[in-house]
């Protein structure tokens, strides 16, 4: 086949998991008496780990603001991370046809690649019973974060495969350069979490609107 493995994105890509972060971060923003933010903003800040939706969050805007204090800052990723450690998992759902996907890629070698923590990825894995589809997790606090190509050469490293025998599988800008960095294909997903971007304007090898329109790419030959 053209390619040996396969990378996934989990946020935005496999998993639903916008309003168990939009939770977490309004108790936080509450706790500091912050005001509120929509759902809407959340999905659309997130891509980019929880240190910078945090400070979004605290900015109210997509671009952080240079008056942010960096103590203040700190505490609330700390009080994020409480909430988060409660709520992860508890209103996430799997994307459609998700499951029956990887089903489907059973017999190709996968590693996850995450720019989420590996406290949260891990029981978000368990609780959606992702866990067994995965050869290698790679998660936001191991190494470099995307749009590095760090992670994802180690996966490749990980599972023997060369990078031009890889393909990755994202919803954003991050997972998109991250891959093209790496000189490894990438598949954008249209549906999930684009920060308002055109994933078009950076030129993936292939623009899918649906989970399971994977497949065919996936297992050519």
């Amino acid at each position: 086949m053209k390619y040996d493995v396969a990378l996934f994105d989990l946020d935005g890509t496999l998993v639903d998991s916008v309003y168990d972060l939009y939770i977490a971060i309004n108790l936080t923003l509450s706790d500091f008496a912050f005001p509120i933010v929509s759902q809407r903003l959340v999905e659309s800040w997130v891509g980019n780990g929880v240190e910078v939706l945090v400070k979004r969050a605290l900015s109210g805007d997509m671009q952080v603001s240079e008056h942010l204090d960096e103590s203040l800052s700190s505490k609330a990723i700390l009080q994020f991370y409480k909430h988060y450690e409660q709520q992860v998992g508890e209103y996430s759902v799997l994307y459609q046809h998700v499951e029956t996907g990887l089903a489907a890629l059973r017999g190709m070698p996968k590693a996850l690649i995450t720019n989420k923590s590996r406290i949260f990825t891990e029981k978000l894995l368990d609780k959606l019973a992702l866990t067994s589809h995965f050869d290698v997790i790679v998660c936001g606090d191991d190494m470099a974060k995307k749009p590095s190509p760090e992670p994802l050469l180690f996966a490749c490293k990980k599972l023997n495969a060369e990078p031009n025998k890889a393909i990755m599988i994202g919803d954003s800008k991050s997972d998109i350069l991250a891959a093209k960095a790496a000189n490894i294909d990438v598949i954008a997903l249209s549906y999930g979490y684009n920060q308002g971007e055109n994933l078009e304007d950076y030129n993936p090898q292939y623009l899918c609107d649906h989970f399971l329109d994977i497949i065919p790419v996936l297992t050519q030959r």
